[in-house]
């Protein structure tokens, strides 16, 4: 009965009476060799590093966490940041300790939200790991628009002198983020956090586009 007025459906692939299907799963798991270094249009001058493609399950999970309020896919997209952020330390491409920077959203789209899902992802996915704290550290100020349309050109105008530190921030830090598409945010998060004596090892996304 309570399928028929809420329809209860995966948030990768839309199965039926399931949050989240084994095969959305399956995608979403994180291989031996995961994350990928990419190239995104707008070099941040800082490695990016991203946990697959922006498509199938991973864009569809993205996507409904994001635009349509689905909060119960935060833990499997955070399990998969956990998985990706352990690799980087098993391999030492970041040791500890570590601060972990959630990419800064607009206060807009994070009311919208219900909160901003980038910084509950990076919390689960820090738990566990000794030595790796999360930080808040970046805010977006106002008057920055929706980037979806725009191009790379746009995306930089949009976000260039507008992400701001909100707290201090030293040491090695890592910037995660769901997405880095032209890398325009990536760039201006890594300037703004450098510029205050950060040492920015890297960005890590759940997917790059």
């Amino acid at each position: 009965m309570l399928d028929l007025v809420l329809p209860l459906e995966c948030g990768g692939c839309g199965a039926p009476s399931t949050r989240w299907c084994p095969a959305c799963a399956d995608e979403l798991q994180v291989k031996c060799d995961e994350p990928h270094i990419v190239a995104p249009r707008l070099d941040p001058g800082a490695p990016v590093l991203s946990l697959g493609r922006y498509a199938g399950a991973r864009r569809q999970a993205i996507v409904a966490m994001k635009e349509h309020g689905r909060a119960d896919l935060i833990d499997p997209l955070a399990a998969a940041l956990q998985h990706g952020l352990h690799h980087l330390l098993e391999w030492g491409v970041v040791g500890t300790p570590l601060t972990v920077v959630p990419a800064p959203t607009r206060r807009t789209a994070a009311r919208r939200r219900g909160g901003d899902p980038v910084t509950r992802m990076a919390v689960k996915a820090a738990a566990g790991h000794p030595g790796v704290t999360v930080r808040n550290a970046l805010r977006m100020r106002a008057w920055v628009r929706d980037s979806v349309g725009l191009s790379s050109t746009d995306r930089q105008r949009n976000v260039a002198g507008r992400v701001k530190l909100c707290t201090p921030v030293t040491g090695t830090v890592l910037v995660v983020d769901d997405i880095v598409t032209t890398g325009a945010t990536a760039a201006e998060s890594v300037r703004i956090l450098r510029s205050a004596g950060a040492q920015v090892a890297g960005v890590l996304a759940l997917a790059h586009a």
